[in-house]
């Protein structure tokens, strides 16, 4: 049974583990760094992280999740982050966390406070559900932490209120949205309020969910800046990331 007890206990018993899906930059094709998605091995199998995060949420597990996070990026990733400032890696940021300075704290005592400038912070609608949540944002920006807005869909005008109330480095692209471009839909609407984004404003276009060459060379044509998905790379071990950035750092790669 997957509850809050058995959360905590896989804590304890450091059952948890990261991936890492690396970000590609379609300018040139090199791996500029990756997202950090927490995974949980029990002795019966990987549990998918749709069926505990939810239960972690608006609970002190979720404080102690992205902490624990935090604890092991350092560990796992110090050295190659001091060795490549130009790399960035991503981990969420859960809205019953932002402003209350857990992730400051935690970010120093792990030594991970020296790499500010390498980290951004993914948040989604959801993540900014007070004044304090945004003051966090402009703050950590103004320390040199990248902030994303994750899952965007343009659905109604949330995604765009949402941006207007905080600095926000980069938005990323909802997979949903990914998925409707294909050679029966090769300019879907949403792809001119990508458009209107890119020309007016700073920030940077992440596509989440890339899978075909098809959409990679939309996303291209469009000016979008960087991309995930199965195109490029799986979700990987630390080990096999650090080999993805060294081998295929200058050219798009293929699974």
């Amino acid at each position: 049974m997957i509850d809050q007890d058995a959360i905590r206990e896989g804590l304890i018993r450091d059952e948890f583990f990261l991936e890492y899906l690396p970000t590609i930059s379609l300018a040139d094709g090199r791996c500029v760094g990756a997202e950090a998605l927490i995974r949980w091995r029990r002795p019966s199998g990987v549990v998918p992280p749709g069926d505990f995060i939810p239960i972690a949420e608006n609970t002190p597990l979720s404080g102690m999740l992205t902490y624990w996070v935090l604890d092991r990026i350092a560990a796992e990733l110090t050295d190659w982050l001091r060795a490549n400032p130009d790399v960035r890696v991503a981990i969420n940021a859960p809205p019953e966390i932002l402003g209350r300075g857990g992730m400051a704290y935690v970010a120093g005592k792990s030594g991970l406070a020296e790499q500010a400038g390498q980290l951004i912070l993914e948040v989604t609608e959801r993540g900014l559900p007070d004044l304090l949540g945004v003051e966090a944002i402009n703050r950590s920006i103004s320390m040199g932490t990248r902030v994303a807005l994750d899952d965007v869909t343009f659905a109604g005008a949330a995604n765009l209120a949402v941006l207007a109330r905080a600095n926000f480095s980069a938005i990323k692209l909802d997979k949903s949205l990914i998925d409707q471009i294909g050679p029966e839909r090769p300019a879907p609407a949403w792809l001119g309020t990508v458009k209107v984004l890119l020309e007016s404003t700073p920030l940077q276009v992440i596509a989440e969910g890339v899978e075909t060459e098809y959409q990679l060379e939309v996303l291209c044509a469009a000016k979008v800046q960087a991309a995930q998905g199965f195109y490029f790379s799986r979700p990987l071990p630390v080990a096999e990331l650090l080999a993805f950035h060294r081998d295929y750092c200058g050219t798009l790669h293929r699974t």
